[in-house]
């Protein structure tokens, strides 16, 4: 063995002798380099937060997504503005508002669309109405006829009130009026004022006869322009969005709120909760994993040296970024934490193995020479085993790892070079002198001694996990949701769910693009058919159908209305507190008759809810000053009134109807539909919940049976999660076969290969055992977790059958030496790392922590309590 690797040991030895001697010029030579560095990947390194540049172009689902992307670009990386009011009429012009300032700035967005507010719809939009429906529309508005024309002429509080007090004055005697939705909207109305809150009385519910919802939405879908130069590609659009808001006099204690989601939205949110609180855990790791260091090394000089080795070869790496990418992904962002991880590892080794030698009675320079080239010889097998291992990620198509694949492979290369230049100089000012006992530094080899007495019962455990991995590791799955992976408190994830649930805004929809329009209704019937699929949109379904009758329907409303309503205008005579109050009196006590003559009436209820928030009204009224009078009943009015012209100006632009073809489609609404290059968009949406993985594969491959190139939301999510698997597939199918022949060629026995791989293999199972039996399924973020486990398995294992081979030393020995000392504690130091990823509100982050932590866990118990087993067994029979 020695012989073998002589030339890698004179090498590291004389290197390590020579930095050692040489010290005060190697670190002033490596702080000018360190220094340069660092001023260089600041100024340089950008950062690209585009997730779809992260797989292959060349995949065919990214084809098909590119196409739809060139298409209909403005349906891509867009902002979803949701404003949420108590009626439609609030939603409908505070949205006009706001999408009229943001049309005004082209700096940030490119694009604003509100259907909910497009003239198009404003005028048309009883068309998309059956035949039933505008009939009950024109029976209500047949019934408001005179309420509709006196509260015009007149619309103050007086007048309102008086003649719902002559309406419920018409039920006393008898007459059959609707007056439910009237009551119980007034009712409600007055209740919300009498507690503080806002809810105006919707006069459009009342034209068309509907209850009241809890709230109203209006979607506005804007384009933002993104910078992909900045950490937040979105950020000052988002920005724009709320000054427009505040502009359109939107507050965020008011009754109607503005939530922003989306693509893009989510794209940022989820970075940003994926960073935040990283300031305050990277400060409190850096003292944790000093502190680990320090329990280790037992000097506070040797635990610098690891930590000025660590942020030296740190910033050497994110320079070799710099120069070889020029800038960092998400996933690639991710070489830091596998830096931490496995760059503390080589300092560690060396400087313990130093240590060892200096307490085995060595001369310090003599310590040096052989611990470099005792540590060189086995920390190069594990650089290589690890290089191999990154690289190996390199061909595949998932680009984002495949750059991190690069970074972290030549990461591992520079700090083993950093180790044996910088961490040999420094043992020269930083090493001091052993101050503690042997026996304190044992304890570890003393708690393994006990695994080693158990040598049947571990091997007996082992074979029982193997069976219960055959049994689930059938049932390990990837989670293709990436809605789960982020931070459900998020303003833009709880939005976006909300969006799911409603079968009309749903955002998540299959997309099938056809150039043959007599192709649109071959594939909307075959479509139609499939179980998994609810309903299916195209530009066809713009143009209603039964346009003459439904023409005929809105014209019949206009001569219920009549011309002369929207030619009015309005007079409004003031009324003193005292007549107010003296009309709401006069409805109380009418209210009062009517519930009691007419107790199985069908409003009973909302006539007694109406006197019962009546009567309370009028308590408070008499208890108030002059002023505070004047103050509730003229907020009253502003409650019940103030949406009416806004309703009345919708009314007569809806009754304002003409029939139209697919060729008078307004452009924003067509070129949605159409695009420019003459492809036709037909929307597909599922019938189920495709938040559910099954539900999500059986939705998208039945519609790949119809539709082979279909893209969306949905085939982008689960064909990209197969991509993600089948590039960790590939990439460990050529990791595993580059690192056994590099371990044939370093090692040059089969046997100690094997013994190597043998603690990888059984990690890797109880990994997957763990993500069943806990429901952790792998995701988009956890999955980078494995490269680095895959790195700490072989450099552990590699160790600790390294160290074996090194003159035979059996098990009982080799659990009391250093190296395995450095096993523990760069593991521990990994741990303190990941272990804080688990605090993260990224539930991606989070997941990722867990299962380094755990991982982590798994591989040094399998390094030190199964491998030890192993290597006793494989040198007793070499001794027998």
């Amino acid at each position: 063995m020695e012989s073998s690797h002589s030339r890698t040991y004179k090498i590291f030895a004389s290197c390590t002798s020579f930095c050692y001697r040489h010290a005060l010029w190697v670190l002033l030579i490596s702080f000018i380099f360190v220094a340069i560095s660092a001023v260089y990947t600041t100024r340089n390194l950008g950062m690209n937060t585009d997730t779809t540049d992260m797989l292959s172009e060349h995949l065919p689902f990214r084809i098909n997504s590119e196409k739809y992307d060139q298409a209909f670009p403005q349906d891509t990386n867009i902002l979803l503005l949701v404003l949420s009011a108590p009626t439609p009429e609030q939603a409908y012009s505070t949205a006009h508002r706001l999408v009229a300032l943001l049309k005004k700035d082209n700096k940030n967005f490119s694009d604003v669309y509100a259907p909910g507010v497009e003239d198009f719809f404003g005028r048309n939009g009883l068309l998309y109405e059956d035949i039933p429906q505008l009939e009950r529309i024109t029976d209500h508005l047949a019934e408001a006829q005179p309420l509709i024309a006196q509260i015009t002429r007149n619309p103050t509080l007086h007048t309102f009130i008086t003649l719902l007090t002559q309406a419920t004055d018409e039920l006393n005697k008898g007459q059959h009026l609707e007056l439910e939705s009237v009551f119980q909207g007034v009712s409600e109305t007055i209740d919300a004022q009498l507690t503080g809150k806002s809810r105006p009385l919707s006069w459009q519910t009342l034209f068309r006869g509907e209850p009241l919802k809890a709230s109203y939405q209006e979607i506005i879908i804007v384009k933002p322009i993104p910078d992909y130069s900045e950490l937040l590609p979105s950020k000052q659009p988002v920005m724009a969005v709320r000054a427009a808001a505040e502009e359109a006099g939107l507050t965020d204690d008011g009754p109607i709120q503005l939530r922003i989601t989306g693509d893009m939205a989510l794209a940022d949110e989820e970075l940003k909760s994926s960073l935040d609180g990283m300031e305050i855990a990277g400060v409190v790791t850096f003292i944790m994993v000093g502190a680990v260091l320090y329990s280790a090394m037992y000097t506070v000089g040797m635990t610098i040296a690891v930590l000025i080795c660590l942020v030296a070869g740190l910033v050497l790496t994110a320079a070799f970024a710099t120069v070889a990418i020029g800038q960092l992904n998400v996933i690639s962002i991710a070489f830091a934490v596998l830096y931490i991880g496995l760059g503390a590892d080589f300092a560690i080794h060396f400087l313990l193995r130093y240590r060892e030698m200096q307490e085995s009675g060595l001369l310090t320079k003599t310590a040096v020479y052989r611990a470099g080239g005792e540590a060189g010889v086995a920390l190069t097998a594990c650089t290589v085993a690890n290089a191999i291992g990154f690289y190996a990620f390199i061909p595949t198509s998932y680009s984002g790892v495949a750059e991190l694949g690069i970074i972290s492979g030549t990461g591992m290369l520079i700090s083993l070079v950093v180790t044996f230049i910088v961490g040999s100089a420094l043992l020269r000012y930083l090493s001091g002198q052993s101050a503690v006992k042997p026996n304190g530094r044992k304890m570890l080899g003393k708690v393994l001694e006990v695994s080693l007495k158990w040598r049947k019962l571990t091997h007996i455990f082992v074979c029982l996990v193997l069976l219960l991995a055959a049994v689930l590791w059938p049932q390990i799955r990837f989670d293709y949701n990436l809605l789960n992976m982020q931070d459900p408190k998020g303003e833009a994830v709880q939005t976006f769910r909300e969006l799911l649930a409603s079968p009309d805004h749903s955002p998540w929809y299959a997309v099938v693009l056809t150039e043959d329009r007599n192709e649109i209704q071959q594939l909307k019937e075959n479509l139609s058919k499939l179980p998994e699929v609810s309903k299916v949109v195209s530009i066809k379904d713009f143009v209603p159908s039964e346009q003459e009758e439904k023409l005929a329907a809105i014209e019949e409303m206009s001569l219920i209305i009549g011309p002369e309503l929207s030619m009015t205008t309005p007079s409004a005579v003031k009324q003193t507190a005292s007549q107010q109050q003296q009309v709401l009196a006069s409805l109380h006590a009418t209210l009062e008759r009517f519930t009691v003559g007419y107790p199985d009436s069908s409003i009973l209820a909302s006539a007694l809810a109406l006197r019962n928030s009546v009567g309370s009204l009028l308590h408070r009224l008499n208890k108030a000053d002059p002023d505070e009078q004047d103050k509730l009943l003229q907020l009253l009015e502003e409650n019940l009134l103030s949406t009416l012209s806004v309703a009345l100006q919708r009314l007569y632009n809806l009754i304002e109807a003409t029939p139209f073809g697919e060729q008078e489609l307004p452009v924003p609404l067509a070129s949605r539909w159409h695009s420019h290059t003459g492809e036709y968009l037909v929307a597909v949406y599922p019938s189920d919940d495709i938040g559910d993985n099954e539900s999500l594969r059986r939705f998208v491959r039945s519609v790949q049976q119809v539709a082979p190139h279909v893209t969306g939301i949905p085939v982008i999510s689960l064909e990209a999660g197969n991509a993600v698997i089948d590039a960790f597939i590939q990439a460990f199918s050529l990791t595993f076969v580059g690192v056994v022949i590099a371990l044939l060629l370093m090692l040059r026995s089969i046997k100690y290969t094997v013994l190597v791989l043998i603690p990888l293999l059984l990690s890797s199972i109880f990994i997957g055992i763990f993500t069943v039996l806990l429901d952790t399924p792998f995701n988009f973020a956890n999955i980078i977790a494995l490269p680095l486990l895959l790195g700490l398995g072989i450099d552990s294992s590699l160790h600790m059958v390294h160290r074996s081979m090194d003159n035979q030393v059996g098990s009982e020995i080799l659990i009391h030496t250093s190296t395995v000392r450095a096993i523990f504690y760069s593991a521990l130091t990994a741990l303190v790392d990941f272990a804080s990823l688990m605090f993260s509100p990224h539930k991606g982050t989070a997941s990722m922590g867990t299962l380094l932590t755990v991982g982590l866990a798994f591989t040094l118990i399998c390094t030190l309590v199964i491998l030890p087993s192993l290597l006793g067994n494989s040198s007793r029979r070499m001794a027998s």
